[in-house]
């Protein structure tokens, strides 16, 4: 090995030191954890090792809940905010007069903190003694009935998440769209106009695939970032998120270590290797389709 290459391997090892310390260690610490059984934190012991934690876990109702509500708020939120953040991206690039000023007021709830737009998801949608809720308002006006978005049917609830984590997330991706579709080769444009190409099918064959790189990666951030959801809920369902029945696998994980139901870290470490499996399949399959359908440049 030349002198060049140990130079830049020296450059890399406080990263590599980080990673290792940080991330690598910890993945292989909750690994073990995750197969020892009976496992007590105070006493640094456990009875014995297997995959009773595992089995433990995929039996457990309160998981199962938690699985089903990360995989509908994977599937709903991830196309819906990525296909909203494009259309507002679009709607942005054709816009000259006041770009900057609308580009600040979308990125504005990327900035607030979580739980103070939480908070004032409540205002707008939990019935209480005094009112209804500004939406439950709206839809008084066009003669429907009062929900209970917060304490009611599961449904609602599911609407409410999922309506919130989009707003939440949409405007880091409108930020990225917006930069992404500044940077396609003008040339391309006025080559396709000269031929008398529709917008429709310019948008299709060169705005697309020019920016298709930036969406698969807020395709594969989106599904890595929902799938670690827990402060979301947490923002409009309180911290008992079992008993609202809005828990999510992070939350999960977090109960079985601190929660009502805590004290349990072999459980826990279980179900955190188990989304992290499920993380990495979803990332790898992303990974083998962005072959065929990314256009690099």
């Amino acid at each position: 090995m030349d002198k060049r290459n140990w130079k830049g391997w020296l450059y890399l090892l406080p990263a590599i030191l980080f990673l290792g310390c940080f991330m690598v260690y910890p993945l292989i610490d909750v690994f073990i954890y995750s197969f020892e059984e009976g496992y007590n934190s105070a006493s640094q012991t456990y009875y014995g090792v297997g995959t009773y934690n595992y089995s433990y876990v995929l039996h457990d109702p309160y998981f199962l809940q938690a699985v089903k509500n990360t995989f509908l708020l994977v599937i709903i939120t991830v196309p819906a905010s990525t296909g909203i953040a494009l259309l507002i991206s679009v709607g942005l690039s054709s816009i000259k007069p006041l770009r900057e000023l609308y580009q600040t007021i979308y990125f504005l709830p990327y900035v607030t903190n979580t739980l103070a737009v939480g908070l004032v998801f409540m205002i707008l949608f939990k019935k209480t003694a005094y009112t209804d809720g500004l939406v439950n308002l709206v839809i008084h006006w066009f003669g429907g009935e009062s929900i209970d978005f917060i304490d009611g049917p599961y449904w609602a609830k599911m609407f409410v998440l999922c309506f919130y984590t989009i707003w939440v997330v949409m405007p880091f991706k409108i930020l990225i769209l917006t930069s992404a579709l500044a940077s396609v080769n003008q040339d391309y444009y006025n080559a396709a106009k000269v031929d008398g190409t529709s917008r429709f099918r310019i948008f299709r064959k060169i705005t697309l695939p020019m920016i298709s790189p930036m969406i698969f990666y807020l395709i594969i951030t989106g599904f890595i970032g929902a799938f670690k959801a827990y402060s979301d809920a947490v923002a409009l369902f309180g911290t008992d998120l079992n008993a609202a029945g809005m828990n999510t696998i992070v939350g999960y994980v977090y109960d079985m270590l601190y929660g009502n139901s805590g004290g349990y870290p072999s459980y826990a470490s279980a179900a955190a290797i188990l989304l992290f499996t499920i993380v990495l399949t979803i990332t790898c399959i992303n990974l083998l389709v962005s072959r065929k359908k990314v256009h690099y440049v």
